[in-house]
């Protein structure tokens, strides 16, 4: 269950540019790739839990997850990989390459506005 130790490692992140900024942290989108996939739920029940007691307790975690993307040998069409149908979206080859996964990352902080 790698999602704990995301999720702490968000959640530090997190607390240090909330406390830079001095405003409270609302709301975060991370985004991850195919192969550093992660599960929402389990993702988003490890945050809070980690998040219990902290500036960031009841704030929003949202999860984008990028299509992993492949280039055709035939082609050289660059499409979405789709594990139930995996050919060339163009001419239906099934000789690709996969293009470099996306990284799991800490994308936007939401911060409270100051009043």
């Amino acid at each position: 269950m790698h999602e704990t130790a995301v999720a702490e490692s968000i959640l530090r992140t997190i607390i240090v540019e909330g406390d830079k900024a001095g405003a409270k942290p609302v709301s975060a989108i991370i985004s991850c790739g195919q192969f550093n996939a992660i599960n929402d739920e389990v993702m988003g029940f490890a945050f809070e839990t980690a998040a219990m007691g902290t500036t960031c307790e009841g704030m929003t975690l949202d999860i984008k997850h990028i299509p992993l993307r492949a280039r055709c040998k035939k082609c050289d069409t660059t499409f979405e990989f789709d594990v139930y149908k995996p050919a060339c979206s163009q001419c239906e080859s099934t000789e690709f390459d996969f293009e470099s996964d996306a990284p799991l990352l800490l994308e936007t902080i939401e911060f409270e506005e100051n009043e």
